[in-house]
């Protein structure tokens, strides 16, 4: 078995390349998909010269959605979902990840962030289900409903899922490596009221799964 991996990029155009390079060198990944989410900067420009696969959306229709554009276009039956801005992949973290579900070990795994940034880390530790870095088996994804309407809370809807069907989870630490925080990105302004924005998808998702 093969693995595709399906990253959701909103203006990820700094950090993409770092995070694509790793992954175009092992032998278990058959296919990369970035989807760009309306992206207004270079982000599809440089997946395209990393030489992987790329959906441009021409509208951002939110993480959820475009998790499950990727899905749609997979080719491989385990799916392994990264976001566009992790600082530190290793090809170690990749396979990591993806060999407990690819053994039959587990049904998903769940990166968490350790030894990175302290504030990636303490976030991680508080509420590792809200991770974007997972592997996971196709079948179980289309059993979730209205993934693509998730938005940011598309973490908690998997989660949801998992623990409510029993799925065998298992969590991976991802020693010395760390994610761009919002306010990095954009400025403390705009980067706190985005992370409102991703609070507020989260915690409709709570409520809809409690």
């Amino acid at each position: 078995m093969k693995v595709t991996v399906v990253i959701p990029a909103y203006n990820e155009e700094k950090y993409l390349a770092g995070v694509l390079e790793p992954l175009k060198k092992l032998k278990e990944i058959s296919q990369i998909i970035v989807v760009s989410d309306g992206s207004t900067d270079d982000t599809i420009q440089v997946a395209e010269k990393c030489g992987v696969q790329v959906i441009p959306l021409s509208e951002n229709i939110g993480k959820g959605g475009a998790m499950a554009v990727g899905v749609e276009k997979a080719r491989e039956e385990i799916i392994l979902f990264l976001d566009g801005d992790l600082i530190g992949l290793t090809e170690v973290h990749v396979q990591n990840m993806i060999m407990p579900v690819l053994n039959d070990e587990a049904d998903m795994t769940i990166g968490i962030f350790e030894h990175g940034r302290l504030a990636t880390d303490f976030a991680q530790v508080l509420t590792p289900f809200l991770s974007g870095q997972r592997c996971i088996k196709k079948k179980w994804l289309y059993e979730i409903k209205d993934l693509a309407k998730t938005g940011f809370g598309v973490e908690t809807a998997l989660t949801h899922f998992a623990h409510e069907h029993n799925l065998r989870i298992k969590e991976v630490h991802l020693a010395d490596m760390s994610h761009v925080m919002k306010e990095e990105k954009l400025g403390l302004i705009r980067g706190f009221t985005y992370r409102l924005k991703m609070y507020w998808e989260i915690a409709k998702n709570v409520r809809m799964g409690g």
